[in-house]
């Protein structure tokens, strides 16, 4: 079986050592971490028998496989730290939010490379990751796809410029949706509700519309066709939504959602 190491040990690398773990890709003694932190060194080794490693050379030497889960301000130190230790056959993960392939393979010269976004639900198991590959990494895409898989779903994209628009809709989008259950939240409190009441309602409600959604989206629905199901002709979902439409709502996300995609663009590029 093959090993795999982590390159800093934060809440998304825990949630793809657990991930690997529970689905029986990697038992927990082929896994090495390595961090600044000893002490999250010391609770992830025993939390789930992975081995901590002191210095991230050594992890690197030791892997097959090596993610990248640094902070993108501390990228530069950790690519300087495994300089000429990663094997020629080592495929690298990075799941560095910003940072594009070739800043990675500038410090470790002609390496197998796959940059990937999950976003914040892998937490739960119910993340969603786009991943690019590099020429050398295309033969070991599924390799990579599948560590991803036990975190939620996978796609490929086959433009590393495709990655930002993925961080704009999926890798900043669990946000947009916990602003608008806020939101729903304090217009149920400011009607009269208990907060616990509201809270409960909205996330609930927020859960059984995305299961219909996913649903409806295998039988070749959209959910433009679930929102009018709804929407009866001077319904309450009606006068909700005509007053979204006066206030521009529609057009409000899809700025914003291209603001946070032109924004990812600028931290590629730095």
């Amino acid at each position: 079986m093959d090993t795999i190491g982590f390159i800093g040990a934060g809440n998304m690398a825990e949630a793809l050592i657990r991930g690997v773990i529970l689905a029986h890709v990697y038992r927990p003694e082929r896994i090495y971490i390595s961090d600044v932190r000893p002490e999250r060194l010391e609770q992830l080794a025993a939390r789930y028998g992975v081995r901590p490693i002191d210095e991230n050379a050594r992890t690197a030497e030791l892997a097959d496989v090596l993610v990248l889960s640094v902070k993108p301000q501390n990228l530069a130190d950790a690519l300087e730290s495994i300089r000429g230790h990663v094997r020629s056959d080592t495929l690298v993960i990075s799941i560095v939010a910003g940072k594009r392939i070739e800043t990675i393979a500038r410090y470790l010269g002609d390496v197998a490379i796959a940059r990937v976004m999950p976003n914040m639900p892998a937490l739960v198991d119910e993340g969603a990751s786009a991943l690019y590959a590099n020429t050398k990494a295309l033969p070991k895409m599924e390799k990579a796809r599948l560590i991803f898989l036990c975190v939620g779903k996978a796609v490929v994209v086959d433009s590393e410029d495709m990655i930002d628009v993925v961080t704009a809709i999926s890798g900043s989008g669990p946000a947009y949706y916990f602003l608008l259950m806020d939101q729903m939240i304090k217009a149920g409190v400011d009607m009269g509700l208990p907060l616990d009441l509201s809270t409960a309602l909205v996330l609930q409600t927020a859960k059984g519309a995305a299961l219909m959604a996913e649903l409806a989206d295998r039988e070749g629905q959209r959910p433009s066709d679930l929102a009018a199901k709804v929407a009866t002709k001077g319904g309450t979902t009606e006068a909700a939504f005509k007053t979204f439409r006066e206030g521009r709502l529609y057009e409000v996300l899809q700025h914003g959602i291209r603001q946070a995609y032109l924004r990812s663009r600028e931290l590629s590029n730095e």
